[in-house]
């Protein structure tokens, strides 16, 4: 197809795209490399896998945004398609044969190519619709949400538009240029929407028709020799990066476990992230697989309640920090400015409650919370500037066991009457239930408390607490940044739990579930951790437990972050529902979707950042949309919050109960 010259002169711009285009990726390989830790590649083989199976299927696409999956899928699948599709025009262009020939292999080849090409072409047209003529809301901010100055002049649009045009102009000249040839050649029956354009140039000369095929094949092709450089600085470039971030994002026992800090690691001068070469290097490859469509804004319950928090504009703050100094970076200068002066605000970096929806809901498996927890250790740990009201808390932790800053001897108060039984009494128990702070201190939590005592007692469970042996978690303190704290808890609680051989724990907070099961490992403590309500569904399962009668009333789950996105635990507390109760009803954010209640990331400690509203008021104003009397919890921070909210309802408020609660009637 190509002339000598023509061949001469494509083979010289390959060879100046692939020089320029190295250093361009070169670059960002070195960036990321400036990121803190090492990636592990433990089960390599598998991880790949599912890394492929998840960006060939677009599978975290489909969680959110049905119709625009759809369309997202059109394009995608097209321009993965389109990896063949160009590599077979540069040997058609090269050598006088059809590619992969006239066999079945050929005819589903350019059938899939000529429908493909189409799709690509309408999923297009729908996105720049979307954003350029629509203006969809959810593809913009708040006006309190920090911004890249260059995002603010329009950045993101003009990004959108060269990236947009570019698939535009690639996949639509190629198309022409089939049905270029078919005009030429006759009707191809594998190329219908190609054999049908091409019925508009039947009046053109054979000459004309050459020519044109020529045209098109040059601007398809150069536009990607073209755009090759400019790749990696946009947002076409999740393309590639998607894909990777799959495969080297960071295996966690549950969706928040955090790394820990080796404090007697005396080399170690920076706790926490103050500037971008301090995040990890996950957190430098995040921006490059960000697509930018605010998904995770959507689902940040700091965002949709007015806060000045976007995990979508710190992604894209970043990337453009990045864009403008990547000479540097990658040349391994020091970054000038912290990255509360460009990625995030204060305020921002204090509303994020840790839900981990942003990381649930992420199509690229970006992980935006992980920064936030990582600039927060720099805050407490390096700067000591954190919320005032923290420091009760911590001070509380550190010296008393529990946030509250209550009295450590007071810990079993809550029990006096029950006959609960420590390990001290009953050494040889089977289970050992982890109370936890707010079910000892909190008198609301404390009937959450009762009524587990309740149900255990009547399942005949060999169970024992810590009594005064047990502090907190640490939960809080991690979240809110004090990792030292956090430490020292975790130390102490994983010594006292390997000395009275705990293996299998129930705890009714999805915190300290999380916090003891995923995250004590690290510190020499391997346990069987359950929740509560996991550990009612066996009882019931097993026949031990035997509600006596069903409640005649209509209840609504609330899915605790820390139970259901984090820890993956949404079947057992609807099924012990369904067995006692004769109807529930789901509320617009369930399951994995789940809306945070507020307290999580420490904000059960201080005052909420502020905003249009409460992050708990929206939560209670979904669960009154469902038309349920009563709102079931699993976790003594939503029961707090929620009942908060229902108390500002006044006299109409619905009723909140912990699941432990709501079983203990039945008996």
């Amino acid at each position: 197809m190509l002339t000598p010259i023509e061949k001469f002169i494509f083979a010289a711009l390959v060879l100046a795209t692939i020089y320029n285009g190295y250093w361009a990726f070169y670059k960002v390989y070195l960036v990321i490399r400036r990121g803190q830790g090492d990636y592990d590649d433990d089960h390599i083989k598998e991880r790949a896998w599912r890394a492929l199976i998840d960006w060939a299927t677009l599978r975290p696409v489909w969680k959110t945004r049905p119709v625009s999956s759809l369309f997202h899928a059109m394009v995608a699948w097209g321009f993965m398609f389109y990896f063949l599709v160009n590599f077979g025009d540069v040997v058609q262009g090269y050598f006088p044969i059809r590619f992969l020939g006239d066999g079945v292999i050929g005819h589903l080849y350019r059938f899939i190519a000529d429908i493909l090409s189409v799709a690509v072409l309408i999923g297009m047209t729908y996105f720049l619709i979307r954003r350029f003529l629509a203006h969809d809301p959810h593809l913009e901010f708040h006006d309190n949400i920090k911004l890249h100055e260059k995002v603010l002049k329009g950045g993101l649009k003009k990004d959108s538009l060269i990236v947009g045009f570019f698939i535009l102009f690639h996949v639509g000249f190629r198309f022409l240029g089939e049905s270029f040839a078919i005009a030429h050649e006759g009707w191809d029956a594998y190329q219908p929407f190609a054999s049908m354009v091409s019925t508009l140039w039947a009046g053109m000369s054979d000459p004309s028709l050459i020519f044109w095929r020529h045209a098109s094949w040059w601007i398809a092709l150069g536009l990607i020799l073209a755009f090759i450089p400019y790749f990696p600085r946009s947002k076409h470039f999740h393309l590639i990066m998607a894909g990777v971030n799959f495969l080297v994002k960071p295996q966690r026992p549950a969706l928040g476990a955090l790394e820990p800090i080796d404090f007697e690691d005396e080399t170690i001068e920076q706790f926490g992230a103050a500037k971008l070469t301090d995040l990890t290097w996950k957190g430098l490859l995040d921006p490059y697989a960000c697509i930018m469509c605010n998904r995770c804004q959507d689902a940040c319950p700091a965002y949709i309640t007015g806060k000045e928090l976007s995990p979508s504009a710190l992604e894209i703050n970043k990337r453009y920090y990045i864009n403008d100094h990547v000479d540097e970076l990658a040349g391994g200068a020091t970054c000038q400015v912290n990255l509360l002066d460009f990625a995030l605000t204060e305020s921002a970096l204090w509303a994020c409650t840790t839900c981990g929806a942003c990381v649930e809901v992420c199509p690229v498996g970006n992980e935006p919370m992980f920064d936030i927890l990582h600039m927060r250790r720099n805050q407490v740990l390096m700067e000591s500037d954190f919320p005032s009201e923290l420091q009760t808390a911590f001070m509380g932790m550190e010296r008393t066991g529990n946030p509250w800053k209550l009295s450590a001897s007071d810990r079993m108060a809550w029990a006096q009457g029950l006959n609960i039984p420590t390990v001290d009494e009953n050494p040889d128990f089977e289970v050992l239930w982890w109370v936890g702070c707010a079910p000892a201190y909190d008198m609301r939590a404390q009937s959450t408390a009762k009524a587990f005592a309740k149900i255990l007692k009547e399942a005949g469970v060999n169970f024992a607490v810590l009594g005064e042996r047990e502090s907190c978690c640490g939960d809080s303190a991690r979240r809110a940044g004090n990792e030292y704290l956090f430490f020292e808890l975790a130390t102490q609680n994983v010594e006292t739990l390997n000395e009275v051989k705990a293996k299998k724990i129930i705890t009714t907070c999805p915190h300290g579930l999380h916090t003891l099961g995923a995250e004590y490992a690290a510190f020499g403590g391997d346990y069987e951790v359950m929740h509560h309500s996991e550990f009612i569904d066996q009882l019931i399962q097993e026949g031990k437990l035997r509600p006596k009668k069903n409640l005649d009333t209509v209840i609504t789950f609330h899915d605790p972050c820390y139970l259901g996105r984090h820890n993956g635990i949404y079947d057992a507390p609807r099924d012990v529902l369904t067995f006692i109760t004769q109807e529930t009803v789901e509320m617009e954010h369930n399951r994995n979707l789940s809306l945070c209640c507020g307290a999580g990331g420490a904000q059960m400690w201080k005052e909420e950042e502020h905003g249009q509203q409460a992050v708990n008021i929206r939560r209670y104003e979904e669960a009154v949309e469902t038309g349920a009397s009563c709102i079931a919890v699993g976790c003594p921070f939503c029961l707090t919050m929620l009942t908060d909210a229902s108390k500002q309802a006044g006299d109409d408020g619905l009723a909140v109960k912990d699941i432990a609660e709501i079983v203990a009637e039945t008996l």
